[in-house]
């Protein structure tokens, strides 16, 4: 396997791409996943959503590829972890020959606040303040499907978890400034297919973020699949050894099949 570091901004440090890369089998060419850990836009959980993640979707022909963004009120600075995604997105297919993945079969996935990214850049891949930004083709950065995962969704009061909203996008705006990223009202036909993963008892993200999420592309006739599963804490990731740390309830063998089946999902989108 190859690794590699990208910077994907120059002059900005704390913003790269690690490039998880298997050694070519004859044959066979990858697919590419994002994967965007999360961290309440505050900051970056990588030792439990990033890497442990890009090297649970190998085995299933992914190459990986794991994003450092903007984090922490006044460096979010709105669109930048957007512009910052569509960068990462432009990178792997700019670099399909030589990474060993097809361009056309990129996925991303993407864990709370790294959710909201996750779907951000399935639902808001067309905002000009992107193209602006990014020298691109228009829809370069859209991907193929998104596999958000326990994901911020909603700005809505009764169930956002408001401390996303406030590190992206600044504390005491209008509802209006938060309703832009309140990404349930954001679906349309433009929207890629999503594969939807949360727990019912999830305490700190409500599961009404991927329910509210889920309705959106019914009503837009997006094709989605939601996950649900009854038991686990904030944070499952994996829902392993590896990545449960200290809480026996994130390792659940039944939880854990959701990377499987997220695979064979990204499988069934031709």
């Amino acid at each position: 396997m190859i690794f590699k570091r990208i910077e994907l901004v120059e002059g900005r440090e704390n913003v790269w791409l690690d490039c998880y890369i298997a050694d070519p089998t004859a044959n066979f060419t990858r697919k590419a996943i994002l994967v965007i850990p999360g961290g309440g836009y505050r900051n970056i959980c990588s030792d439990r959503e990033g890497e442990p993640i890009a090297h649970a979707f190998m085995p299933y022909g992914f190459n990986a590829f794991v994003l450092h963004y903007s984090v922490g009120e006044g460096n979010c600075q709105k669109w930048n972890p957007l512009i910052e995604a569509s960068l990462a997105v432009k990178h792997i297919k700019d670099n399909a020959e030589e990474y060993g993945i097809d361009p056309e079969e990129v996925f991303a996935t993407g864990f709370s606040a790294g959710g909201h990214l996750c779907a951000s850049l399935g639902i808001l891949w067309h905002r000009e303040e992107i193209y602006k930004a990014v020298d691109m083709p228009f829809g370069y950065n859209r991907p193929k499907g998104i596999i958000p995962v326990y994901p911020v969704v909603s700005s809505n009061p009764e169930f956002a978890h408001r401390g996303s909203f406030y590190n992206l996008i600044g504390q005491e705006k209008s509802e209006e400034e938060y309703a832009e990223f309140s990404l349930e009202l954001q679906v349309d036909e433009r929207s890629v297919p999503a594969f939807i993963v949360h727990t019912a008892n999830d305490n700190i993200v409500n599961v009404r973020n991927a329910i509210e999420l889920a309705n959106a592309y019914a009503k837009a006739k997006i094709p989605f699949e939601l996950h649900i599963f009854e038991n686990s804490p904030h944070g499952m990731a994996l829902s392993n050894r590896i990545t449960a740390g200290q809480s026996t309830v994130r390792n659940n063998p039944h939880n854990a099949k959701w990377v499987e089946l997220a695979a064979e999902w990204t499988d069934n989108q031709r």
